[in-house]
């Protein structure tokens, strides 16, 4: 019995637990985002106000606006798209927070496959 009440206990207090989540603060700044594509890592760095986003990755300069669903999540839309791929809105979901980065879920909207990243403020 006291097993499962121990058990039950630690199902609770897990459930309790909320990661943090100041979204507001990343609302706007500047932030590096690294990843592995084709077995090399790649950095996108990118500056987002209210409404528009800059990338730049591999030399190459794109912007997208951006439409705030809520606190965490936006959707994102390339201005100037040069393929169908491009034309499609990116759904990204803020996850979890620190002090100077965010871990967030993206995918196509629509599609039920998503992808996670960390972004990190830029110091100046």
């Amino acid at each position: 019995m006291k097993y499962v009440f121990a058990l039950v206990l630690i199902i609770f207090l897990g459930s309790c637990y909320q990661p943090e989540r100041n979204c507001t603060d990343f609302k706007e700044g500047a932030f590096t985002y690294t990843t592995i594509i084709k077995g090399k890592e790649e950095t996108t760095t990118f500056v987002r106000s209210d409404t528009l986003e800059i990338a730049t990755f591999e030399g190459k300069i794109d912007s997208a606006a951006v439409r705030w669903i809520n606190d965490c999540e936006y959707v994102v839309r390339n201005l100037n798209p040069k393929s169908m791929r491009e034309e499609k809105a990116i759904h990204m979901k803020i996850l979890t927070t620190t002090d100077n980065s965010y871990t967030f879920e993206f995918g196509v909207v629509g599609s039920s496959e998503k992808a996670k990243g960390t972004a990190i403020r830029k110091t100046n």
